[in-house]
């Protein structure tokens, strides 16, 4: 994470001040024409944002501004923000920009870590927001286990269910990304233990012992999960996370298995071979670890379509499907974790969609641009025969559903997946021939025909920070991933128009570093 000090501004900066106040206040006129242009031009962010800033607007000499950074300060006191970029203005946000309290806007490629999936205040979320349904959803919360609203299979089935992933077709709803990881490891612990158990009841000896945290009530069961894999920060997912070590420290962890994850060669048309011995190495490896353990002893594996937190690593289609069937073959439930690359930001509503895989994953987990979380399943054991098993207070949010559905109606209506895989292939040729243009300044380019599921390196973790404070100063707020690399998160209304805003600010960046 970024310093919350600000940034000096950089002289990319200097051409967004021509832009005043007056001018930032968009007249109704000018709306309408924004209208009527996102009309005749298929425009999804003009149809909802006629208002939206052509290219960043900055008020203040530095970003953030000075207000901005004392509000910071006066948040410092009583909760930890030393992970903050800035103070935001949610009321000046639009769209594909986001405002501190200063009144500075910037194009947003980050997006709150991947989770604005529509823009900032988008209407028909607000329509959603301002509904009676969500007005009850909020006031009259429900424990949802136990006093379910009438409405919420429907709710379930217009938005998160219409959008399962194929082969799935039920859900358990969770709070966050972890919270929905460690829901699906409880399933497949809980899973397995039934098929050892068969048609027996538990015995006395397992409830005895699972009180003092002993087998056979605790069996010795594991997830095994991949090398910079992130699968979140909660105590069990922790124990999956691979990431950082500043994520794990301290954290008394489960001693749950690590396979490798291919470190593929870029460009890919240029390392067809390395990369093929290197993926058929890793399978080999991950096997090999399987075949460590008795059988039955590993519950399921959990993997990202792309590390994202790890660096935005890759794999192909043919080592996913080389985990696929190992699985099979040794009767182990696959997890993928769609929390990051879920929704549409890789071309596909789902990212596994791209493996084509013979057999679907056995759950898949979601969340952030979902604005809800939990995780698909089919296999109705996957559900513990006992209720309170899977099980908590809330067990999902009845008003997150609610968004979600929304979401996911507009992604539909509006063909937000087609259009960012199509904004996606141009943004990436168009980075292909910038980086060209100034080598040695980045490198390793990835995410070719994966919608704007874009990342590249930097040279170094110095460079990495210094180019996104940098772009911050130009007016893009940018995310970086792993040790060096930076990451593209923007919204699915993130259109050409908003690449080229990118593009120019990223071609002035490189030529200051």
């Amino acid at each position: 994470m970024l310093s919350a000090r600000f940034s000096r501004v950089s002289p990319t900066l200097a051409a967004f001040r021509t832009v005043s106040k007056t001018k930032q206040a968009k007249s109704a006129t000018a709306g309408a024409i924004a209208y009527r242009k996102g009309i005749r031009y298929n425009s999804t962010a003009a149809l909802y944002y006629p208002n939206e800033p052509k290219k960043p607007q900055a008020v203040t000499d530095s970003i953030p501004g000075p207000v901005s950074v004392e509000l910071n300060e006066v948040l410092g006191e009583v909760f930890d923000n030393r992970a903050s970029y800035f103070v935001t203005d949610y009321d000046n946000s639009i769209g594909n920009y986001i405002s501190d309290k200063d009144g500075n806007q910037l194009l947003d490629v980050y997006c709150q870590i991947s989770s604005i999936p529509l823009g900032y205040n988008n209407p028909e979320l607000f329509k959603t927001a301002q509904s009676k349904e969500m007005a009850s959803a909020l006031i009259n919360r429900p424990a949802l286990a136990c006093f379910p609203p009438a409405e919420y299979a429907n709710i379930l089935k217009e938005g998160i269910l219409a959008a399962a992933p194929p082969g799935t077709d039920k859900v358990w709803t969770a709070l966050s990304g972890s919270c929905a990881n460690e829901t699906a490891y409880k399933a497949a612990f809980m899973y397995l233990a039934a098929k050892k158990r068969g048609s027996l009841d538990f015995s006395d000896e397992e409830l005895t012992s699972v009180m003092n945290n002993e087998a056979p009530g605790s069996p010795e069961t594991v997830i095994l999960s991949f090398d910079k894999g992130f699968h979140g920060r909660l105590f069990g997912s922790l124990s999956t996370t691979r990431s950082k070590a500043l994520h794990k420290l301290d954290i008394p962890a489960f001693k749950w298995p690590k396979a490798p994850f291919p470190a593929l060669k870029y460009p890919l048309n240029e390392h067809s071979r390395e990369n093929a011995e290197e993926e058929a190495r890793c399978l080999a490896e991950f096997e090999e670890i399987i075949c460590q353990y008795p059988p039955h002893t590993i519950a399921a594996i959990i993997v990202e379509p792309v590390q994202s937190e790890g660096g935005d690593n890759h794999a192909s289609s043919v080592f996913f499907q080389g985990l696929r069937d190992i699985t099979i073959k040794y009767d182990i439930l696959m997890i993928v974790d769609e929390v990051q690359t879920g929704v549409g930001a890789s071309g596909k509503f789902w990212a596994h969609e791209h493996w084509n895989l013979t057999t679907p994953p056995d759950m898949v987990t979601f969340s952030k641009k979902f604005q809800a979380a939990g995780f698909y399943y089919s296999n109705p054991n996957l559900q513990p025969k006992q209720a309170y098993r899977q099980f908590n207070t809330w067990c999902g949010d009845p008003s997150k559903a609610l968004i979600a559905r929304t979401i996911y109606q507009e992604v539909v209506k509006n063909d937000l997946v087609t259009k960012t895989a199509s904004v996606g292939d141009y943004l990436y040729k168009e980075l292909d021939s910038l980086f060209k243009r100034h080598p040695g300044k980045a490198k390793n380019l990835r995410g070719e025909d994966y919608g704007t599921f874009i990342a590249f390196d930097c040279a170094n973790p110095t460079k990495r920070n210094e180019f996104l404070l940098r772009m911050r100063g130009a007016g893009i707020n940018i995310g970086g991933c792993g040790d060096f690399s930076v990451r593209l998160r923007p919204t699915l209304v993130f259109e050409k128009s908003h690449a080229a805003v990118l593009l120019s600010a990223m071609e002035t960046t490189l030529q200051e570093l």
